[in-house]
Formats: C-alpha cells, structure tokens, sequence
C-alpha cells in the first residue's frame, strides 16, 4: 500500500496544474514513505524516521507559507516574484537533501537498509525537480546551489568508511549536476536521472546481496573475481569515467554548458567529479590489487554469473549509445 501510495504521489505532482495540489502530492509521498522506513530488526530506524519527518515538514511549511503569500497561485511565468522563487528552491533543496542543508539526509541513509536508500536517491528527488522545473529560475542562484552541492558531495565522501554515507555524499555531488541542468533543458534533468536511477539500482542491489555496509567488506565479501570487476565497472560508471555509461549524462550537460559559456561552473563541477572518482578509485584499489585475499570457501560457491555479466554488459554502453547518436 505504501508502494503503490508512494508513486502515485508522485504521479500526483508531475500531473498538478496549482501549487496547492503539488504540495498536497509532497505531503501524501512523504507519509508513504515513512512507513517503508520502520523495520523491527534496526533499532536506527525510529530516529531515522523522526528525523526525515521533521525535514521534510520544514521543507513543506516553507513552500505552503510562499504559496498563500502569493496572491496567485497557477503555475505562470509572471505569477510569483523572485523571492518567492528562491524561497520555493530552497525548500525543494532541503527535501532533496541538497547541500548547504544535507547532513539530514546522510544520517538517515546510514540507518536505513539498501532498499529504502535507493528509494530515496532515485524516486523521491523527482518531485521536488519537477517542482523546481515549473519555476522562473534566478541563473546566479541555481548557479550557487549546484556549485555548493557538487563541492560538498565530493569533498564530505572522502573521509568516510560507511559505504551507506559515501553513496549519500555521491548523491548530493550528482544532485548539482542535475540542477545545473534545469538552467538550460527541462529534458536533461530527466535523462541525467534515469542514468544515475540506473546505476544506483545496480550498485545497491550488489551491496545488499553480499551485505556490504563498510569499505572492508567490500574485498572480503564478494564472491568471485566477475563481482569484483562488477562493481568496479560500476564504481567507475558512477564517477563518471568516460568508456562507462556513467559518463554519458555528464557528457551531455558539460557539452552543452560549453556551448552556453559557463566555464567557470563547469571547471567547478569537473573538479569535483574528480575528486569523487578519486574516493571510488581508492575504494576498488584493494581488489584489483589484491585477489589472493578471497576466502577459501567463496571459492566453490556458484553465483548468478548472467547477472553480473548483464550488469557489466550496461555499464559498457557508452561506445555503442555515442556511435547511435552519431548516426
């Protein structure tokens, strides 16, 4: 119930014609998504919950105090001044768990399981961008937001062992490439997303079938050599690495800030994609360094090896997409 809840919410928001219906739609997704969170096993859970309630009901408050000061309230280029566009991004921002106001976001993720993670960096970030969309966006302000998301994202993942929280930190320097990409193309956004969706459900469904939760267990518990270059190829998808899938919505959002001019924003957004490839580099370094580490009795166990080869297989789409596009 709180599945099917949760996405027609969403469906909710994507298909509102007023402010006061896409509110309405934030709340019911929020409320659908607090359920999923309660597991009787994780003593976290309650705090976790708590927390992402009081969150997202300051972000809630803050869109619903701009709506009923603005006398108009349809969705009009011309129906709300600039302050209020702001007030609106920055309650988006904090629901999304954007930086400055993210540390929320990275304490729930590590008390949460790998299934309501990828449900809250894949599914709950579409709303508020579709929100953030129907907007007359301020360029300086979108600007600052993505620059200060990408620098904190890559720079708050390098110190940390939980791989809960470096994934979080990983989502908050992708959160500002996809809002970058609102300043130009409604479209982009979306395709940047199904991508990232992509890799995150990939990424979380290996952590969850070997029970991965700290960067130590990544080389003792993987099986067999096929998922250890699996979720290498992916760790370096995620970064962003150029033969990888991974590369493809960067690829599309650098070339086309190129052509706009913004090369101060991109250098910014490179630089800390770099830095976020460096922390995913050093994660997968003890694999490719050390394969006589595996455990004796991994050694006879039979593993989905299609799966992985699949996963392999939709990592490497770059060359083939690019020479499509080419066509």
């Amino acid at each position: 119930m709180a599945t099917s809840t949760l996405i027609m919410s969403t469906l909710m928001v994507i298909s509102s014609e007023n402010w006061f219906s896409m509110w309405m739609g934030l709340e019911i997704n929020m409320i659908s998504f607090i359920p999923m969170m309660q597991e009787s096993k994780n003593y976290n859970s309650p705090e976790a919950m708590m927390i992402y309630f009081l969150t997202q009901s300051l972000g809630s408050i803050m869109l619903i105090f701009t709506i009923i000061t603005t006398p108009i309230i349809m969705i009009n280029d011309m129906s709300m001044n600039k302050e209020m566009m702001i007030l609106i991004t920055m309650s988006m921002m904090m629901k999304m768990g954007m930086a400055p106001v993210h540390m929320w976001f990275v304490n729930i993720m590590s008390k949460m399981t790998w299934k309501t993670c990828m449900i809250i960096m894949t599914w709950q970030k579409i709303a508020p961008l579709w929100i953030m969309t129907n907007l007359n966006q301020n360029s300086v302000v979108i600007n600052m937001c993505a620059t200060i998301s990408a620098i904190t994202g890559a720079i708050g993942g390098i110190n940390q062992t939980s791989m809960k929280k470096i994934m979080a930190f990983s989502s908050i320097n992708h959160l500002g490439w996809m809002v970058i990409c609102l300043k130009y193309n409604n479209e982009m956004w979306i395709k940047y997303l199904i991508i990232y969706s992509i890799m995150v459900i990939m990424l979380t469904k290996m952590f969850y079938n070997n029970s991965i939760n700290y960067i130590n267990q990544m080389n003792l518990n993987l099986k067999n050599s096929m998922s250890k270059i699996n979720i290498i190829t992916m760790m370096m998808s995620l970064g962003g690495l150029p033969p990888f899938l991974g590369f493809l919505p960067k690829w599309i959002v650098i070339s086309t800030m190129m052509n706009e001019g913004s090369m101060v924003v991109i250098s910014l957004l490179l630089l800390s994609s770099m830095i976020t490839l460096f922390y995913y580099m050093r994660l997968t370094a003890p694999m490719i360094m050390m394969w006589n580490t595996m455990n004796k009795w991994n050694f006879m166990l039979n593993e989905k090896k299609t799966q992985n080869f699949s996963m392999i297989l939709i990592n490497l789409l770059l060359p083939l997409t690019s020479t499509l596009s080419l066509i």
